[in-house]
C-alpha cells in the first residue's frame, strides 16, 4: 500500500451548459498537477459526463473519472463509493452542491475526512439543499471559502461553524500571467482577435449567464462610443445568454461595436489585447479572470459585487462602480480612456496586488 495520502476531488460538473469557459475547471488544471506527488495521490471525479469543457484536463496530467449521472440521480452515491474504494480515498475535497451532498454522505459511510470548498455566494439556496446542509454539517471537517464574503455565506447559509471555515483566495500563476509582453506580442494578440489598429479595446472574459451582468456592459456601449469614437467592446466566452445579448446589441444599435469572440483558450493572450478589462458582475465568489487581469497589470473597471469587492480596492487597483448600472460602467471607461496616466497607475497597482495571490 502506498504511503501517499489519497485525495479525491469531487465536483458537480466541469462545464456550464453551452460554455467551455468554467473557472473551476481551469483551477483544477493549475492546482492539481502542483501537488507534491511524493506525498499525495490526487485525482478528480466529475458527477456528470465528459463534455467540451474538459478537453484539456487530461493534457495537464489530471486523473479524471466521469460518473455520467444526472443532478438528482441516487445512483451517484453508489458510483462515488466505488471510486473511493478503488482509490482507497482518505480525503474528499468537495466542490459544488451535488458533490458536497453525495460526497458527505459517502464520507460518513466510509469514515473519510471531508473538505468542503465553496466557490460562490448564491443569492438563494433551495429548500432541499438547506435541509441537506443542516443534516450534513457535522460531517464536514473543514471548509474553504474563496473570499471573505463567501466565508460568510458558508457559515450562514451552509451551516458550517466559523471555527471550521477558512478563507483561501484563488490566484493566477504569475509565470503565465505576470510576465511582460512585447509590443509585437500584443499587436499579434490584437490582430488575432480582429482588433484594428487604433482601436480602444474594452473587454471581458466571462460566461454568458445572468450572474455575470454582461447586459449592463452592452448597455454601456452606446454612451462609451458617443464619447470615445475608437472604442469597441470584446466579449470572450460562451453561454446560455449569447443569443439574448446579441439581440440586445442589435436593439441598441451597437452590434457593430460589440464583438462576441467566443471561447478563448489562451486567456492571457486575450487579456493582453485589451486596453481596459471590465467585470460587470452582479454577484461573485471571486472570478479567476479578476486575478488574471491583476497579474497582467490591466486597468480594471469592476462592479462592487461582493467577491470582487473582497480583492479589489477602488481607486487603487480598480475603478469600482455600483452593480446593474450600464451608465456607471460607461462613465468609468470614458474617464480611463481620457487619462492614460491613470490607466498606467491602476495597472501597476494591479500587478502589486496580484503578488498576494500567486
Amino acid at each position: 500500500m502506498s504511503d501517499r495520502i489519497s485525495v479525491l476531488h469531487v465536483c458537480d460538473h466541469l462545464g456550464w451548459a453551452g460554455s467551455r469557459m468554467h473557472g473551476v475547471k481551469r483551477l483544477f488544471a493549475w492546482t492539481l498537477p502542483r501537488f507534491d506527488q511524493s506525498r499525495f495521490d490526487v485525482s478528480l471525479v466529475s458527477l456528470r459526463r465528459k463534455d467540451s469543457s474538459e478537453d484539456s484536463l487530461e493534457q495537464y496530467g489530471v486523473d479524471v473519472t466521469y460518473l455520467h449521472k444526472g443532478k438528482f440521480d441516487p445512483a451517484t452515491l453508489t458510483a462515488l463509493l466505488k471510486v473511493m474504494d478503488r482509490k482507497r480515498t482518505q480525503v474528499l475535497h468537495l466542490h459544488g452542491y451535488g458533490a458536497t451532498t453525495f460526497g458527505r454522505i459517502a464520507a460518513a459511510m466510509r469514515g473519510t475526512a471531508v473538505l468542503l470548498h465553496e466557490h460562490a455566494n448564491h443569492t438563494t439556496t433551495p429548500w432541499f439543499q438547506q435541509i441537506a446542509d443542516r443534516v450534513l454539517a457535522p460531517y464536514t471537517d473543514l471548509a474553504i471559502a474563496v473570499s471573505a464574503s463567501t466565508a460568510a455565506f458558508t457559515i450562514d447559509a451552509r451551516r458550517i461553524p466559523a471555527e471550521k471555515t477558512r478563507v483561501v483566495y484563488l490566484g493566477a500563476p504569475l509565470e503565465e500571467f505576470g510576465r511582460a509582453r512585447s509590443p509585437q506580442e500584443i499587436a499579434e494578440a490584437r490582430t488575432a482577435l480582429g482588433i484594428a489598429p487604433g482601436t480602444f479595446a474594452v473587454g471581458t472574459v466571462t460566461r454568458l449567464m445572468p450572474a455575470k451582468g454582461n447586459r449592463y456592459l452592452i448597455e454601456a456601449v452606446r454612451p462609451i462610443v458617443e464619447q470615445v469614437s475608437a472604442a469597441h467592446v470584446y466579449i470572450a466566452g460562451e453561454g446560455e445568454l449569447q443569443g439574448d445579448l446579441e439581440a440586445q446589441a442589435r436593439a441598441l444599435g451597437v452590434s457593430d461595436r460589440v464583438h462576441f469572440i467566443g471561447f478563448q483558450r489562451d486567456v492571457a493572450r486575450t487579456l493582453s489585447a485589451l486596453d481596459v478589462v471590465v467585470f460587470p458582475s452582479l454577484w461573485e465568489g471571486t472570478p479567476l479572470t479578476s486575478f488574471e487581469a491583476l497579474a497582467m497589470g490591466k486597468p480594471i473597471v469592476s462592479t462592487d459585487a461582493d467577491g470582487l469587492r473582497d480583492i479589489l480596492s477602488d481607486g487603487v487597483d480598480a475603478v469600482m462602480v455600483p452593480r446593474e448600472s450600464g451608465r456607471a460602467l460607461a462613465d468609468a471607461v470614458i474617464a480611463l480612456e481620457a487619462d492614460p496616466g491613470r490607466r498606467a497607475a491602476l495597472g501597476a497597482a494591479a500587478q502589486r496586488t496580484s503578488r498576494r495571490y500567486d
